[in-house]
């Protein structure tokens, strides 16, 4: 079996003396589109700016790829981080820059190519996300669905193998929303690379999640890992199987089961 992806081990998030979680312990395996829920108010998204290196944990460790990320060195940091593609619950897209600068902001700092190829390279990264045509616009002229697929093809510009997306429908109308899952789902698995979303959204966890973990906001700790339709099942938390009952009910066609490479 291949090692997990990413290893939350023992990790107690806090500011001060202010504890939002504690004792988190759970792996991500390869090609895993993993989810981060819970209640308001619960760390997810605390947790996922620990995994991806801009909080540092007041105990535990977080490993990528078996690197410890508080103890890393910059090179090995650097070298981490060009493997992955971020996307932030606003977006995250520079007003001042086209949808192509945008994209190749990440193009420019961490190849050598030149400017041709760049161009290239983010006008066929924007097709993918079915923003062909728009290069030259900008965010305040597109809709918000549209900014969140541009904000997908910036993510996705180096050809990331994780890819960590905070609340990536949230504003959206529930078509949009649906679209951008499955452009989510149709993107990690093309490029064959992990996905880890924060999200409250019952449709997109229940839609696209082959993994996830619950936080709690009472007992400031994780109360379940595991596939969403399962834990809605056998859960032995009610909170958890209350929490994913909403969305079950209401849930279309099955989640897709995808093996895991081994």
């Amino acid at each position: 079996m291949a090692a997990p992806h990413i290893e939350v081990r023992g990790v107690t998030m806090a500011y001060g003396r202010n504890v939002v979680q504690r004792d988190l312990g759970f792996t991500v395996g390869r090609g895993d589109i993993f989810v981060i829920m819970g209640g308001s108010g619960c760390g997810k998204s605390t947790l996922l700016k620990h995994m991806i290196g801009l909080n540092r944990p007041a105990a535990g460790h977080i490993l990528i790829d078996g690197i410890d990320l508080h103890s890393a060195t910059p090179q090995e940091l650097l070298t981490l981080q060009r493997s992955w593609g971020i996307t932030y619950q606003r977006g995250g897209l520079f007003s001042d820059l086209t949808l192509a600068e945008n994209v190749a902001v990440p193009l420019e700092q961490y190849t050598d190519l030149d400017d041709a190829e760049i161009r290239d390279i983010a006008a066929y990264k924007l097709a993918l996300v079915g923003l062909a045509g728009f290069e030259a616009y900008y965010p305040s002229n597109i809709s918000g669905g549209m900014q969140k697929r541009a904000a997908l093809a910036r993510a996705i510009a180096l050809d990331p193998t994780l890819l960590f997306f905070d609340e990536p429908s949230a504003g959206l109308d529930p078509l949009s929303s649906l679209r951008l899952d499955q452009l989510i789902r149709e993107i990690s698995e093309s490029l064959g690379a992990t996905v880890v979303i924060v999200t409250h959204e019952l449709a997109s966890i229940f839609s696209i999640a082959t993994n996830s973990v619950f936080l709690d906001a009472a007992t400031k700790t994780q109360l379940d890992v595991g596939p969403p339709r399962q834990l809605a099942r056998s859960s032995r938390h009610a909170v958890v199987r209350e929490f994913l009952a909403r969305g079950e009910l209401s849930a279309g066609a099955p989640v897709s089961e995808r093996s895991h490479p081994s």
